[in-house]
């Protein structure tokens, strides 16, 4: 399997992000977003995915962090997709159950070619510090429309918001680790009947 690694800018009126990715790295992280919160989140997806980011996002946060995390979430499914290729030799499906005292989430994930998100989460409160936790839900559509993948991701439990999303990202983060994984009984062949995704 060849280097699956990519870099993307994206520069807007709103933000200017630049995101490096690598699938086949150990989990380190260099996150500056301007949104705390959000990055502890970021950091969920590299160490648990095993997935090296880079990513380096100004946005304009004197209005509200909407435009931030949801450019981020384009930016590294941009890269992403970059960066999978053709998908040859890949598991392509991957799922997730993820728990944190008493929250419970379930992520699954297919690198189809097809975007789309299944978002089923109710958090118990609207904000975990300054973070608005609907802002969730726009990184993952952003990321699932720009990668073309379909993700379906299911809080199952939680009382505590925190713990709510960040099972949820965890949760997500091996999933995509299982799907992206290469399969040695593969091949090099593309895991469809259609022969791309």
């Amino acid at each position: 399997m060849s280097t699956r690694n990519a870099e993307v800018a994206r520069n807007t009126a709103e933000t200017r992000i630049r995101v490096r990715v690598d699938l086949d790295g150990s989990g380190k992280c260099a996150l500056s977003t301007g949104v705390p919160f959000f990055e502890h989140m970021l950091e969920q997806v590299a160490r648990h995915g095993l997935i090296d980011l880079d990513i380096d996002a100004k946005g304009d946060l004197h209005i509200d962090a909407h435009h931030t995390v949801e450019d981020v979430g384009i930016t590294l499914g941009q890269a992403f997709a970059r960066a999978i290729g053709d998908k040859k030799g890949v598991r392509r499906y991957g799922h997730a159950y993820v728990a944190l005292d008493e929250a419970l989430s379930r992520v699954v994930v297919d690198l189809s070619g097809r975007p789309g998100l299944s978002w089923r989460v109710q958090f118990r409160r609207s904000m975990v510090g300054e973070f608005d936790v609907d802002l969730a839900r726009e990184f993952f559509q952003g990321f699932a429309n720009h990668a073309m993948v379909t993700l379906h991701v299911d809080n199952l439990h939680g009382d505590n918001a925190h713990h709510q999303c960040e099972t949820v990202f965890k949760a997500f983060a091996r999933a995509l680790r299982a799907a992206i994984e290469p399969d040695p009984r593969q091949g090099e062949s593309i895991p469809s009947t259609k022969g791309s995704l």
